[in-house]
């Protein structure tokens, strides 16, 4: 190294600018994403801690088959809003809102807090103070700030005359420092989200007027020094909770928005190559974990991934997803197979077993998971969940053969295996096996072709 360098990297010291995560940028080849569960009518709520990692960043394998890895046990010993910050030190930071169920109007100054070393495991759980408001504290996040040498933990909170996003500075968010007012518009405001990109913050937020969301700039993540870059985005009737995230891959940014209305558990997503022109994502090209509310994302090293799968062990069932209703999944409802929109209730009507094939073991067979020993047999062409009774013609009739998908060769079609020329198919929302070749009408092909995903 040239003296010139070696001065000046002792300057960056110094001035706090060299601080970074110990696993560079380029490193990252995975996303871990956390959340907390809510269904449509909380019969699969779980208001505490839940992982998932991506290799795409678009499409999510849960953890932990989908249950808790951390619930808190202090305060209303639950949480929302999860948030995971990977630190200076490359370790990481947890927090989240104290709150359990769906009671908003409730005053509270703390937050959950713990810290990990890689997220296999998690410690030195506490609750810490922000404020001495009579107000909330929700959604806090966290992002470093070179300029302080200190981390900004922001919130939202009403101020006494608006909703708005504080600020408190911290090196070890133990000692909280004071609070102050970070973002103010001069309208309501929820749910800020930063992502520093170099020398750039970005904070999304959603405008309680108006019910969209937006991505704003700055160049010192200071407050009040942010501006607005985007018109209203909106997805759905009702959104909320934007993730701001840049691949590791490319320069495209993704921009999550979590829907409460028409359909709770549900999210939406945009791309963009500039942070500024957004251009919604289907439904087709991203799976969310099952329920997963108020995301957090992050990027880690593949031997991080590696690690919390090995942690705490990958999903031992599936869902389908529909190529060309991508919105909804194979599910039994009773006991008659169909795709129906997510989210449902029960969720585990959605999850299947994939195991070898009862009558052949190069093929597979569907067995549900909250009804164990039924699978997914053809009757008279219509599919149904029936109750293995250990015929040869049930095992014939529940086993398919998978192929590549009949629309989209990396997606799945399901082949009949004693009715060889036909595959699983959706009609009227209803499952079957028809007669299908690659001349069938396109329409009839997508119908065919599935997803295998989480």
């Amino acid at each position: 190294m040239s003296l010139r360098r070696t001065i000046l990297a002792l300057l960056m010291v110094l001035m706090g600018l060299h601080a970074a995560p110990a696993q560079a940028a380029a490193a990252y080849q995975g996303y871990v994403m956390g959340y907390f569960k809510e269904s449509p009518n909380q019969s699969g709520d779980s208001y505490a801690l839940h992982l998932a990692v991506s290799s795409d960043g678009l499409n999510w394998m849960p953890l932990n088959q989908n249950n808790p890895v951390a619930t808190p046990t202090a305060g209303m010993q639950g949480l929302r809003d999860p948030y995971i910050l990977r630190k200076q030190d490359g370790t990481f930071v947890v927090l989240a809102t104290d709150l359990k169920g769906r009671v908003f109007n409730l005053n509270n100054q703390y937050i959950h807090v713990w810290d990990s070393a890689n997220l296999t495991g998690f410690s030195n759980y506490r609750r810490v103070r922000l404020h001495g408001m009579n107000t909330h504290s929700w959604a806090p996040e966290a992002f470093w700030v070179p300029s302080r040498n200190q981390y900004a933990v922001i919130y939202s909170a009403h101020n006494g005359t608006r909703d708005v996003f504080m600020v408190n500075y911290t090196t070890d968010f133990i000692n909280m420092g004071t609070p102050q007012v970070f973002f103010d518009p001069g309208f309501n405001v929820l749910d800020g989200d930063v992502l520093v990109d170099g020398g750039t913050f970005y904070l999304a937020y959603k405008n309680l007027a108006d019910g969209n969301l937006y991505v704003a700039r700055s160049t010192t993540g200071a407050p009040n020094s942010f501006t607005t870059l985007t018109g209203g985005l909106r997805q759905g009737n009702g959104i909320e909770a934007p993730i701001l995230v840049k691949s590791n891959t490319s320069g495209t940014f993704w921009l999550w928005g979590d829907s409460y209305s028409p359909a709770n558990a549900v999210f939406y997503a945009w791309q963009s190559g500039n942070t500024t022109n957004w251009s919604a994502i289907g439904q087709r090209a991203f799976t969310p974990p099952i329920n997963a509310k108020h995301a957090t994302i992050s990027p880690i090293t593949a031997a991080e991934q590696s690690a919390l799968v090995g942690r705490w062990g990958a999903p031992q069932w599936n869902r389908l997803k529909s190529a060309n209703f991508p919105d909804r999944y194979v599910r039994h409802a009773n006991n008659i197979a169909r795709i129906d929109p997510f989210p449902m209730d029960p969720t585990a009507d959605q999850q299947w077993r994939l195991v070898p094939g009862l009558a052949d073991a190069a093929g597979v067979s569907f067995e549900s998971v909250n009804f164990p020993g039924r699978y997914l047999r053809h009757w008279d062409y219509a599919l149904r969940l029936d109750p293995n009774d250990n015929t040869s013609a049930f095992r014939a009739d529940a086993t398919f053969y998978r192929t590549a998908g009949l629309a989209d060769g990396a997606w799945a079609s399901f082949r009949s295996y004693n009715f060889p020329d036909r595959y699983i198919r959706h009609s009227g929302y209803l499952l079957r096996i028809d007669q299908l070749s690659s001349a069938s009408a396109p329409t009839a092909r997508q119908d065919a072709t599935f997803q295998v995903t989480y």
